[in-house]
């Protein structure tokens, strides 16, 4: 067997699947999909095939020629617990194509169903969340980033219902009998009530990009090419459509700076609060949680980061998990160019600042195992969701910004769009991009230790904090509080939450109950709408010991489902006392059904480690 990712039974020597045609059911009330699946091989293939699954209930394979014949298969008997389990298919001579049904389970790690008491519209929802290793619960497939492939999709849903995807819509239409090749029988795929939902996705796309979501989903169009769907009705839609106004914009500012836009469609999707995450970057339909809607614009700069993955990331993709850094360093970087151009070069310089305190922070929180500070780490038998962390993103972005410093910005820019160019549509490793750096940066190893970047733990001596006045000026009054000064009226009039933020993580984290109660009693950062805000203010707050703000972290946790929160709340409660922990574990005994299964199992790990 030839790995080709630590991640993925898939072996290097054989063909990989290229082309999907997916037909699913799905069964709010058992929680599950009955599906089939037509896959494609990039070749033809002989023998034994290995696929990717989680969890699923594999029911017949067969070849696609009419009438089928059956072909042998075997699933592992006992699943690795990252990996799950290996399908093996015996493929009589010269296959391309073969036939399978198979149904979800009810607990699928990349799927979350939502009864209705649990959503704004009263109607059931479901949506998935495949990255980084969450496809194969929901079908068979080579699932790592290095074997891109097309697909169509048919979602079977009840009529009262919307269903989007990452992909162009084709159709909305009465369910045929011919539609689900085997997924489940014509009558219940057929039956009163049910419409079907058309996909096709042309382009090439990593499994992990795979998306869809059903349930009472509205829209409001933005521009010509931008629509925002949510659901929540209304006042959700409205709040949606004024904080993501200027999305147009940004993605002319894109193709500006990286080249063409080649996705057609940059369409959002708000999500109910329990996403896992801020928000994900599937093309032609972007996943988002509510709380980046804060009523002043902010959000923009999520969207400006998953916009910018539709160059680096869904374009040009990392060949594994391990070389992550390829996808979101070069998105930060993107990130940040953008909003310069459209918000500024202070508020590019803010951003830059949070992050440069979440890069120092995980410089703490991996002491122990510094393996997870390099820009590739050696991830087998590591799950991805496990060590997620700022530094691919932020100490990636540091390394881009070292090359663009030394070789000035007018030749990052051509070389940045080259790069585009060149590896658009194909997935590469990290020794890919270092070889066309160096073919075309000439000398750029003898400037810069590429070797200490890329291999070296820690944060290099050559990275730079951002300088700017705005920042400074924050950092410096920070530094003030220690000594029990409290940032004036004046000194925060114009600040948003992202000045407040930045404030809140340069606090010194010794510092008494007294004084994180009078900075609440001035600003009410403990009530702040925005999220950010909020839970930079609890995380200072909890190890102070202020009972006073049990009830505040407790209705936060229950509230929000975004593992970015959850991490850092669920974190240091659990370093605490044993009344902390109690409390910990009660608030999640009862949260944890509103939680998507990947942040429910990153907080199993948290209280875990610290049980």
């Amino acid at each position: 067997m030839a790995p080709v990712d630590p991640h993925s039974y898939t072996d290097g020597a054989h063909p990989v699947v290229s082309h999907a045609a997916l037909a699913f059911y799905l069964d709010f009330a058992a929680s599950t999909i009955h599906a089939s699946a037509l896959l494609t091989l990039s070749a033809p293939h002989s023998g034994d095939l290995l696929l990717d699954t989680r969890a699923l209930a594999v029911h017949s394979v067969s070849t696609a020629a009419e009438p089928p014949e059956p072909i042998p298969f075997s699933l592992a008997a006992t699943p690795d617990p990252v990996l799950g389990s290996a399908l093996t298919l015996t493929l009589p001579p010269d296959t391309t194509s073969f036939r399978l049904t198979f149904s979800t389970s009810p607990g699928a790690s990349a799927l979350q169903w939502l009864a209705p008491p649990q959503t704004a519209s009263g109607h059931p929802f479901v949506f998935s969340q495949c990255q980084s290793i969450h496809a194969r619960s929901i079908f068979p497939c080579h699932d790592t980033p290095a074997a891109r492939i097309t697909f169509s999709l048919l979602l079977n849903v009840p009529s009262q219902l919307s269903a989007v995807a990452a992909a162009r819509h084709v159709a909305h239409r009465d369910p045929l009998p011919s539609d689900h090749r085997g997924a489940c029988d014509d009558e219940l795929w057929c039956a009163p009530g049910r419409i079907v939902e058309e996909f096709q996705m042309e382009q090439s796309v990593p499994p992990y990009l795979f998306a869809f979501a059903a349930g009472g989903i509205g829209f409001r169009d933005l521009g010509p090419r931008t629509r925002v769907y949510a659901e929540g009705g209304d006042k959700v839609l409205d709040e949606a459509a004024r904080e993501f106004a200027g999305v147009e914009e940004m993605v002319k500012v894109g193709e500006s700076l990286f080249g063409p836009y080649e996705w057609e469609r940059f369409d959002l999707l708000v999500l109910p609060p329990s996403f896992p995450y801020g928000g994900m970057e599937n093309p032609r339909m972007v996943f988002l949680t509510p709380t980046v809607i804060k009523g002043d614009a902010a959000g923009a700069q999520v969207v400006a980061h998953e916009l910018a993955h539709s160059w680096t990331g869904n374009l040009i993709t990392n060949k594994t998990n391990e070389d992550f850094w390829l996808n979101e360093g070069f998105t930060t970087y993107a990130e940040r160019r953008i909003v310069e151009v459209v918000q500024g070069e202070e508020r590019a310089a803010l951003n830059m600042g949070i992050g440069w305190r979440g890069l120092n922070r995980m410089m703490e929180r991996f002491k122990d195992n510094m393996e997870f500070t390099k820009l590739k780490p050696k991830m087998a038998g590591i799950d991805p969701d496990d060590v997620y962390s700022e530094v691919p993103y932020e100490k990636g972005f540091q390394f881009l910004w070292r090359i663009e410093r030394q070789i000035g910005r007018p030749a990052f820019d051509e070389f940045l769009k080259k790069y585009i160019a060149t590896f658009k549509f194909q997935s590469i490793d990290t020794e890919t991009f270092l070889q066309f750096l160096k073919k075309n940066v000439p000398g750029i190893e003898n400037q810069i230790d590429l070797q200490l970047w890329v291999e070296g733990t820690g944060i290099p001596p050559d990275a730079m904090e951002p300088d700017s006045a705005t920042y400074k000026k924050i950092c410096a009054l920070a530094a003030e509080f220690k000594s029990g000064k409290l940032p004036s009226e004046d000194e925060v009039a114009d600040w948003s939450g992202q000045e407040w933020e930045l404030y809140l993580e340069n606090l010194p984290t010794d510092v008494e109950a007294s004084q994180v109660t009078a900075l609440d009693e001035r600003y009410k950062l403990s009530e702040s709408r925005d999220y950010e805000v909020k839970v930079a203010f609890l995380q200072l707050a909890i190890p102070t010991g202020c009972k006073c703000y049990f009830n505040e972290v407790e209705k936060c946790l229950k509230q929000v489902g975004r593992m970015k929160y959850l991490r850092p709340l669920y974190s240091s409660l659990a370093k605490c006392s044993s009344e902390e922990k109690m409390l910990a574990q009660r608030i999640f005994s009862e949260a944890q059904e509103f939680y998507h299964p990947i942040a429910r199992s990153v907080v199993e790990a948290i209280l875990s480690k610290h049980s």
